[in-house]
């Protein structure tokens, strides 16, 4: 596909982003910087292109789809990296299990991220 088209008809400059084409008008440097998603994007890409057309239809035709989503997934690595740290020192699962106790270590921490998960999930995925 390529990167940049004119509509014949109306002679709209579109570029290609991800998988859609965005109008531009006559401005090249109104192009957004295209940012990779993680899982966390992409889940909420998923519940709202099911669940909140609108607002998904509104941040696809602006052009700010991408760093919207971008920006979800920066909050929710970071949610989930603060929780995991503070369920784990609540839990007590340390260094010192971890070299003691290497399968304990592992089942908790799983446990742990598993729980962080669904409250990423929760606050910031499915909201």
């Amino acid at each position: 596909m390529e990167k940049h088209i004119i509509d014949e008809k109306t002679g709209i400059p579109y570029t290609l982003i991800g998988h859609y084409y965005y109008p531009f008008g006559d401005f090249p440097n109104d192009e957004p910087e295209e940012k990779p998603l993680g899982i966390w994007g992409r889940r909420h890409l998923r519940y709202i292109c099911q669940h909140k057309r609108i607002l998904y239809t509104s941040l696809l035709t602006s052009g700010k789809l991408n760093s919207y989503l971008a920006d979800i997934n920066r909050q929710a690595e970071e949610m989930l990296s603060r929780l995991v740290k503070q369920l784990a020192e609540k839990e007590g699962v340390t260094e010192q299990l971890k070299a003691t106790n290497q399968m304990a270590w592992v089942g908790a921490m799983n446990n742990i991220r598993n729980a962080a998960a669904e409250i990423v999930n929760q606050d910031i995925i499915y909201k």
